[in-house]
Order: structure tokens, then C-alpha cells, then sequence
């Protein structure tokens, strides 16, 4: 969609949220791209569910207190996209979110945040990250992009319903 120049992309500040004062803005970009993103995987029952269950402001603040560090992404002034993740035992980590606003699909912006999440994770000392992704979500192929291989398959209760995922990992060693 966005053809971004190197000059582009360097007004794309990624910051690291705080909390709470960052909750509003990650709250607006996950209603700007859950619903795109889930539309045709899920059913709408449970894509209401799941955000009401993830993206409210009390579950984001237990998120991040939790230990869930979110990065937002800039395009000048504006918030386009936000990443998430989170320590795991073994110097493994987990990207548990990434997405980044439709308005800016295609702009390089996902593999922005991918490399950020990356660089503070092997600063970390971490040497594996994995994702979980929906086994019908396009962004499978970007993953793959990325570098990441399906390690296995998983089905995760929330609510009365499942997420059946691939968890995907890329390694450092």
C-alpha cells in the first residue's frame, strides 16, 4: 500500500509504552486492527469476546504489570502500530502481540516493530522467541518472512472458545 522511502521510515519512532498513561493509544490501534484481522478467521461472537477479554483497560494494565513490555510505533505524530512481549523460562521470550493499523498495511512498519522486539529481546540475553499465530491468519506468511518455523500446533481455551494456533519460533543460537 505505502511505498516508504529509508527517509519514511526514519519518522517512525518506536517507543516503549508506559503504564497506564500508554493504555488509551494501544486500546484505539487494537480497535483499529482486531476486527480486520479476525473478521474472516473467527466468528464475530468470539472476536467480541476475545477483545473484551484482551484490550480492556483492566486486563491491559494486569498485562503489563505482569511483565508484558508493549512497544507503539510512530508514523510522525500518529500511532500506527504496537508490538508486545514477555519473558519465558531458557532465555526464551514470547512476541504476544503485533499489529499495526490498516491505514498503514504494507508500509514495512510490521517488520519495524518484528526487528525491535527482536533487538530487545536478544539485548535481554534472550536466544528464542515465539509467537503463536491463528492457523488461518495470512500473517503466517509474514512470520515466515521474518525468519520464523511452525514448531507445533496448539489449541488454547478462551471463553467458551479455542484459538487454534501455530506457535512459530526463531532462534538465535
Amino acid at each position: 500500500m505505502h511505498a516508504n522511502t529509508p527517509a519514511q521510515l526514519k519518522n517512525t519512532p518506536i517507543r516503549t509504552a508506559q503504564n497506564p498513561k500508554d493504555i488509551p493509544v494501544i486500546m484505539d490501534l487494537a480497535v483499529q486492527t482486531w476486527a480486520p484481522t479476525y473478521q474472516n478467521i473467527v466468528s464475530a461472537e468470539q472476536l467480541g469476546y476475545m477483545f473484551q477479554e484482551i484490550y480492556n483497560p483492566k486486563a491491559l494494565k494486569q498485562q503489563m504489570e505482569a511483565g508484558q513490555q508493549f512497544l507503539i510505533l510512530y508514523q510522525d505524530q500518529t500511532p500506527a502500530g504496537f508490538a508486545s512481549y514477555s519473558p519465558l523460562p531458557n532465555n526464551t521470550f514470547k512476541l504476544n502481540k503485533l499489529y499495526v493499523a490498516p491505514a498503514f498495511h504494507g508500509s514495512g512498519f510490521g517488520r519495524l516493530l518484528i526487528s525491535a522486539v527482536e533487538e530487545a529481546v536478544k539485548n535481554r540475553g534472550g536466544i528464542t522467541l515465539l509467537l503463536n499465530v491463528n492457523r488461518h491468519n495470512p500473517a503466517k506468511l509474514f512470520y515466515e518472512k521474518c525468519g520464523y518455523t511452525v514448531a507445533y500446533e496448539e489449541d488454547i481455551p478462551i471463553g467458551p472458545y479455542f484459538m487454534n494456533d501455530y506457535v512459530m519460533q526463531k532462534s538465535w543460537q
